[in-house]
């Protein structure tokens, strides 16, 4: 990656046009080709960009500001940086991402609420986790404490196409005359009032997770008991 702080302004010439007014800008140039620019504010967004696949042309002038030309070589649009000073540039190989790695996603959800079935109501065991169906497998299959079958459908946050997602897997499962009738609950960490109201409106229980609670994490809230 390539890291140049300079006194610029930037023209984006294409299907649209927008222009960059000379200031002081991060500009970061990356492996893959992309070029963004950057103020000292907007959080992670960038002021202008170009994706790739695109090619970097630097022209030197010799009596006036340096020019950067970013083509885009399938659209043909141009991003025209006109740089006044460059203040820093350095280049920093940063090798292959690992990727992102998140605490807290479904699968972990799953195996928590699997390890804790109780967490649904008194009484709950567990069939198993990813209970295979012909449409994909349910995230978890239990029996309540009158031993109904219950499938439950995991989201980190629940929308309406989570609720239609068990709506499926009820009608399939209830065509097993050793499973049925089977009722369904969905479960999220934040479930959306239009997805609420859908399920609630299909006889579909919703039950809000606590992560951390289920982690055995106590609340940082002082109690007095």
């Amino acid at each position: 990656m390539r890291l140049v702080i300079a006194r610029c302004s930037v023209d984006y010439v294409g299907r649209l046009t927008a222009h960059l007014p000379m200031a002081p800008r991060l500009i970061l140039i990356k492996a893959d080709g992309s070029v963004s620019i950057h103020a000292d504010d907007r959080a992670f967004k960038p002021l202008n960009w170009m994706n790739p696949p695109c090619k970097l042309r630097e022209e030197v002038v010799a009596d006036g500001p340096d020019v950067w030309t970013v083509t885009h070589t399938k659209s043909g649009e141009k991003l025209v940086l006109t740089v006044e000073e460059v203040v820093h540039d350095s280049s920093h190989e940063l090798g292959k991402d690992p990727g992102l790695q998140k605490d807290g996603v479904e699968s972990h959800l799953q195996e928590l609420l699997a390890e804790h079935i109780t967490t649904l109501g008194d009484g709950y065991t567990l069939i198993r986790r990813e209970f295979p169906t012909a449409i994909g497998p349910v995230d978890i299959l239990c029996r309540d404490a009158a031993n109904a079958t219950v499938a439950v459908e995991l989201k980190r946050r629940g929308d309406i196409d989570g609720v239609e997602q068990l709506t499926r897997y009820l009608e399939l499962l209830n065509r097993d005359p050793q499973l049925a009738p089977v009722r369904g609950v969905f479960a999220a960490q934040e479930i959306k009032p239009q997805a609420r109201v859908l399920a609630e409106d299909r006889g579909i229980a919703c039950v809000v997770l606590d992560y951390d609670e289920l982690r055995g994490i106590e609340p940082d809230t002082l109690r007095l008991f």
